[in-house]
């Protein structure tokens, strides 16, 4: 029988731990203000944390190869104590083999979400090898009808390819094939992930559960940056959710934990609330506020030089760049692919992975030269690398005792091995090619990309899972590295453009390269889709200027950098007077407006065509704060409204941005905006 052990508030969250006959414990969430609406009502309850190891029994119920989760190994483990302070809550279970699991669930202050992860402690005689051991797990949705609420709940997943990241993809839980068996014998699984060292490729860590009747949703993430899986499963009327590293079915990880060692999870990101999807993802997004390494400083006008010189970057054509961007209000003159020497004859996407610069031909007064040239135009001097990588033509590729393996072969995916971070002379040689050379020539910002992807793993000595898992965690603590050697250094997550948006990596970057849909109609679409997802002010959005665009397209590239940070780039050298005149007009826009890309919240309107590469209709993103509303409009092909109306903050309109003389009103918080052709970008900001 399952009956009601204990209750936490958190926030307008209500946390509930239920036991049941054999003291097995496990949670559920609702909103504060739907506490009293809502009845649980269960003959089971699938205990807080799902854990397998080598030789346990496996899934039954038709789950065996689907799942490692609900096994009798789970089933053993009782309650042992739950102590709670004012911001977090420990609930300890343990079996009688000696396995005992510390499970914590905190929330920090002023966050909307929570946070949980697992500690396994081996305090038996023997080895034990993890399969599996989940960061999250909880049930009872949804506990405001009664029965499997059918035709109520939808399911959220946000999928992601190359240039194309951030897509939501929903179902009804009947087309996810979630509903409960006749009997509820049989499990009903989706089990969905990412393996390899792109944690953002094919989907992201995140879920989210909705029901539509009661308008309350339920959304995860989780903070990982190699293979990584969540299951939706459900056996009776309600359903779970968990997080967790890939499994050993999944991801081949297995992890063997000796007698008196331990082993703790990544974190896993949680909330419950009211709004629908769009509001919720908001929720989860106030712990990536929380973990920003810069969460109030002013964001900045970046250039980044790629799509001007287009990998042949040299100290002749950064000087004239320079030239051309000096006094138009620009922070960061960024240094991409290409600086570096190679062989004769070697071209620079082959040469990757010494990180010598070429001070031959294209810097012979030396890389410093130009750094300090950047900075005597008023700008910080930023610098590209893909450190974790190396290319065919370069030295380090060939020295095998310094890369990553599998089954005893260097990982080759046909350019490019990967450096094996564990080890201590590839940190050694990292800090000193990358973090040394950095600090020698005095520059201020980094941008770290990653162009290709380790797959299911390594070698070593649990599994090819843990090998990438441990190489991974390596990345992370390189990136804090190289922040304690240059503390004021600004670090730009990029893995061609957007493979590695998730919580673990976005914590130590200053900000990430959105997508390299760098000149795409479709930017303000991926750009606005990933506002459910990572923070705007970590969203690095490119304006590519070509000297062939009319001010309408100006206009657009440079208003789609509104829905982030903004990162120019192009044909600088050939702008006419007019060009110049309208990215100005957008340069002081955006710094007008930039708190509110840092500091508010984002509201979804409009109706976008599901393809995104010939998109039509039309999208507006409100970014809410305090009495303020940033409105970011944008009409594609097809057909759209002649106007739009929109409810915001503030009662007057402080500034315009358009390309149309478009006609805006405000009145009694509703923002009435004139669409006029398609591919025209609006962007109106409102305040008191």
């Amino acid at each position: 029988m399952i009956k009601r052990y204990n209750e936490t508030v958190f926030g307008d969250i209500i946390v509930t731990w239920w036991t049941d006959d054999e003291d097995r414990i496990g949670m559920t969430m609702t909103p504060l203000s739907m506490k009293d609406k809502g009845v649980f009502s269960a003959e089971t309850i699938e205990s807080l944390v799902q854990l397998h190891a080598r030789g346990d029994h496996l899934a039954n119920g038709y789950g065996n190869g689907i799942t490692l989760a609900t096994t009798s190994a789970t089933d053993r483990m009782h309650l042992v104590s739950q102590t709670s302070d004012e911001r977090s809550v420990t609930t300890v279970l343990e079996d009688d083999t000696g396995r005992r699991v510390e499970h914590r669930l905190i929330a920090d202050e002023g966050c909307e979400a929570l946070r949980a992860s697992v500690c396994f402690e081996n305090r038996g005689d023997k080895p034990v090898t993890l399969d599996l051991l989940s960061s999250l797990n909880f049930g009872g949705i949804t506990p405001f009808t009664e029965g499997d609420a059918c035709n109520e709940l939808l399911l959220h997943r946000a999928c992601s390819f190359w240039s194309g990241e951030g897509r939501f993809k929903t179902e009804t839980i009947e087309e996810a094939m979630l509903e409960r068996s006749w009997t509820g014998h049989a499990l009903r699984i989706v089990k969905f992930g990412q393996v390899g060292s792109m944690p953002v490729r094919g989907y992201f860590p995140y879920a989210a559960i909705e029901d539509k009747a009661n308008d309350v949703t339920w959304a995860i993430q989780l903070a990982c940056p190699s293979s990584w899986q969540i299951e939706i499963r459900r056996k009776d009327d309600k359903l779970n959710m968990m997080a967790s590293l890939a499994d050993e079915d999944f991801g081949h990880w297995a992890k063997t934990i000796a007698p008196g060692e331990s082993f703790v999870t990544p974190e896993a990101y949680v909330t419950v609330g009211c709004g629908g999807v769009d509001a919720v993802s908001q929720r989860l997004l106030s712990i990536h506020r929380k973990n920003m390494p810069h969460p109030d400083a002013d964001l900045p006008v970046l250039f980044n030089e790629y799509c001007t010189t287009w990998g042949e970057p040299s100290h002749k054509n950064l000087e004239k760049i320079a030239d051309h961007l000096k006094g138009h209000g620009i922070d960061y003159l960024v240094i991409d692919a290409g600086w570096y020497g190679g062989r004769e004859g070697c071209v620079w996407y082959n040469c990757g992975g010494d990180w010598i610069p070429d001070e031959k031909t294209l810097f012979p007064d030396g890389l410093k030269a130009t750094a300090e040239m950047i900075h005597s135009k008023g700008m910080v001097p930023g610098l590209w690398f893909e450190p974790e990588t190396c290319a065919e033509d370069s030295e380090i590729f060939k020295k095998e005792d310094m890369l990553l393996k599998r089954n005893g072969c260097v990982i080759d995916t046909d350019n490019r091995h990967f450096l094996d971070l564990r080890k201590e002379e590839v940190r050694t040689y990292l800090d000193e090619r990358v973090t040394g050379l950095l600090k020698k020539c005095g520059f201020g910002y980094v941008k770290i990309d990653y162009n290709d992807c380790i797959g299911v793993g390594c070698d070593d000595e649990d599994s090819l899972g843990e090998g990438l898992r441990a190489n991974m965690q390596e990345t992370l603590a390189f990136f804090r590295r190289m922040r304690e050697n240059i503390p004021d250094l600004i670090i730009e997550n990029c893995a061609s453009g957007g493979h590695r948006l998730e919580p673990s990596l976005m914590a130590v970057s200053d900000m990430a390269s959105f997508s390299d849909a760098h000149e795409c109609l479709e930017i303000p679409i991926i750009a606005a889709s990933l506002h459910r997802l990572i923070l705007p002010a970590q969203s690095q959005i490119w304006a590519v200027l070509r000297a062939k665009d009319d001010l309408r397209r100006i206009n657009y590239s440079i208003v789609n950098t509104f829905l982030g940070v903004m990162c120019l780039s192009g044909d600088i050298y050939d702008l006419n007077d007019e060009q110049w005149k309208k990215v100005d007009e957008g340069i002081e826009f955006y710094r007008m407006i930039r708190h509110l890309i840092r500091d508010g919240i984002s509201e979804f309107h409009g109706n976008v065509s599901a393809s995104w590469r010939h998109p039509e209709g039309w999208q507006a993103i409100c970014r809410h704060y305090a009495g303020e509303t940033l409105s970011v409009i944008h009409t594609f092909g097809g057909e759209h409204p002649d106007k739009i109306t929109l409810p915001v903050r503030g009662s007057q309109i402080r500034s315009i941005m358009c390309s149309e003389e478009n006609r805006v009103t405000l009145e009694d918080g509703l923002l009435t905006v004139e669409l006029k052709v398609p591919f025209e970008a609006v962007a109106v900001y409102t305040a008191g």
